[in-house]
């Protein structure tokens, strides 16, 4: 079965908020999108230049192409505008409930991240009355419950207050989102007589688009069959990864990332994927002698900006080890190398594209070689801070910090000599598996 979700939306020229957001969170859950564009916005990450309003004619004529044709699973409304326009959405949708009725979300889109006003003042009291009847379900922010509800809201009763006047206004449920409240960012939920609070962290970093993508999984969601409770769990876990790994572009309010709802585990599979073969491979070769008394590893991180902890590090479970004339490993696994992981993660704030990582056995002779054939570094424990050995953790990032200094980039090569207690090591650094696979080739002796 194919789920499909409309969104009745502006445009944001800079692909953060609205219809752009609204559709690629609809693609993320696996729901064909479809959109009634009701505004073009010329804007980017800093402020909003212009809006030009579709004529509501044109509103109305997108909405009726839709459901004719293709229908509706659910839908939602973002950013109106204009009275005309609310107006004309409301009977195009009111008109279509006769038929088949399908669970609507509004968004009720008043004002930008940069200040400029999207709902028109005249207009407020037309969307209470025409577009709140239609909501399923309500997603107003704090700004927006007290502008529609006349309530200041100071603390959690004053968010209640506002979600039961909200509700005599016509909706089935209503959501306050706690972005804008107090320190945690707690959603309340007034749905059949009853609150059902949402706890969560609140996030920093790029949230531009961050309500119309959270409603929009609402929606998603709605349209996949799942209730309202069910819907609103799901889409706080989507937007809190949506932040977690926004796109870090111009110079004012970064766009949260909905598409790394599937791009996370889509990369997973494939560093999987590429790790156990070059592992593999590893294991049927001859390797005995690069083998450290401390075992072998062989790491693969997720690709920026999803390489963030060590649990976005695979990496073999068990390291690998001698079995007799042979080489023996683990499965591969995420999350369960520290050392290389933190080596990589170290790596990558420098250079996003060095990804991989193995240790082998520290030998002078392999070093000769590839300092003829490979850029090279390092760095000497010996020399270690105090207080960076006294941190559980971080004598290897100080280390690969120290010798990316040394040569000014990421090199293909990283040793040290070891310390008290601590065997010299050598670090082969590529792109991926199969480049460190290639490099190793290259070293043997």
């Amino acid at each position: 079965m194919i789920y499909k979700a409309l969104t009745i939306a502006g445009s944001d020229s800079g692909g953060g908020a609205g219809i752009q957001a609204d559709l690629k969170t609809f693609s993320a859950f696996n729901v064909h999108g479809m959109s009634a564009i009701t505004s073009v916005t010329a804007q980017n990450t800093l402020d909003i230049r212009a809006i030009f309003y579709l004529p509501s004619p044109m509103v109305k004529k997108q909405i009726e192409c839709i459901i004719e044709d293709i229908g509706v699973d659910s839908a939602k409304t973002g950013m109106l505008g204009n009275e005309k326009i609310i107006k004309a959405v409301a009977s195009t949708i009111s008109k279509a409930f006769k038929k088949k009725e399908f669970p609507v979300v509004v968004d009720p889109v008043m004002v930008a991240k940069s200040g400029v006003y999207l709902l028109q003042e005249s207009a407020v009291d037309a969307f209470i009355k025409h577009i709140i009847p239609l909501a399923y379900i309500i997603t107003p922010n704090k700004y927006e419950a007290e502008k529609l509800t006349g309530i200041k809201i100071k603390g959690k009763e004053d968010v209640k207050k506002c979600a039961k006047e909200i509700k005599k206004l016509g909706a089935h449920a209503v959501i306050i989102k706690g972005g804008h409240i107090g320190e945690n960012a707690t959603d309340i939920l007034f749905h059949k007589g009853k609150f059902t609070e949402y706890e969560g962290r609140r996030l920093r970093g790029c949230t531009h688009g961050t309500g119309c993508s959270f409603s929009a999984a609402i929606t998603a969601n709605l349209a996949k069959g799942y209730n309202i409770e069910e819907s609103i769990k799901i889409a706080k876990k989507f937007i809190s990864t949506a932040i977690k790994y926004g796109v870090k572009i111009g110079h004012g309010h970064c766009p949260v990332n909905p598409i790394s709802w599937i791009a996370i585990e889509a990369e997973k599979w494939k560093v999987y994927e590429e790790l156990k073969m070059a592992v593999n491979k590893l294991l049927n070769d001859n390797i005995i002698d690069l083998i450290p008394e401390v075992g072998m590893n062989f790491a693969y991180a997720l690709p920026y900006p999803y390489a963030k902890e060590m649990k976005d590090v695979a990496s073999v479970e068990g390291r690998i080890v001698r079995a007799g004339e042979k080489a023996r490993g683990g499965e591969i696994k995420f999350g369960s190398s520290r050392h290389l992981a933190k080596a990589i993660l170290k790596a990558m704030e420098h250079n996003r594209e060095m990804r991989a990582v193995m240790n082998i056995r520290y030998d002078k002779n392999i070093l000769k070689k590839a300092k003829e054939i490979f850029s090279i570094s390092f760095y000497n424990r010996q020399q270690e801070p105090a207080k960076i050995k006294k941190q559980e953790g971080a004598t290897i990032p100080w280390g690969i910090e120290q010798a990316i200094k040394r040569v000014g980039k990421v090199p293909d090569i990283i040793y040290h000599e070891g310390d008290i207690g601590k065997e010299p090591m050598i670090l082969i650094l590529g792109k991926n598996p199969e480049d460190v696979l290639k490099k190793l080739t290259k070293l043997k002796i």
